[in-house]
């Protein structure tokens, strides 16, 4: 793969990037993982918040999360099989993953912390699996886009379904 003086700087920092949120499982709590899926997506022409509904696959717990605009958008085409003619932010987080060797595993909403939530991408890399901290919107237009599966934590669905 040629690599160019800028591109090469860039790959340098991601390897570090990734290298430096790398969590080792062990570490890690138990987390029981739910299958959900994306069960409706509203879009509003007059409010600046979105809402996307995530369902459980084999259950009827579910739950709103309310994201941006774009974020919305980009999940409804994804799921519409609308084409776009240039590859949009989450085209080009997947392709950047892939190139770099890395798989998209999946994605897991495994935080709800003052009415927010946080979600991980979960890469695998060269046997190692790697944690990116990112926007629950984020993490599922790139599950959406790369076709791979979405989790939430127990706890954050309970939490959830409370609120």
């Amino acid at each position: 793969m040629f690599l160019t003086r800028g591109t090469y700087k860039l790959y340098s920092l991601l390897q570090k990037g990734l290298s430096a949120i790398t969590r080792k499982e062990k570490e890690r709590e138990t987390v029981v993982p739910i299958p959900m899926e994306l069960r409706r997506i509203i879009i509003s022409e007059v409010d600046d918040q979105q809402i996307i509904v995530l369902r459980e696959t084999e259950g009827e717990r579910s739950f709103p999360i309310v994201i941006g605009l774009f974020e919305a958008s980009s999940i409804d085409r994804r799921v519409k099989g609308i084409p776009s003619p240039r590859p949009l932010t989450h085209d080009l987080i997947t392709n950047i993953i892939e190139l770099m060797g890395g798989e998209l595993q999946d994605v897991m909403i495994n935080e709800l912390k003052d009415h927010t939530y946080y979600a991980l991408l979960r890469i695998r890399h060269e046997g190692e699996l790697l944690e990116v901290d990112c926007r629950p919107s984020d993490a599922i237009a790139l599950a959406v886009t790369a076709k791979i599966p979405i989790y939430v934590n127990e706890d954050v669905l309970g939490e959830a379904i409370d609120e």
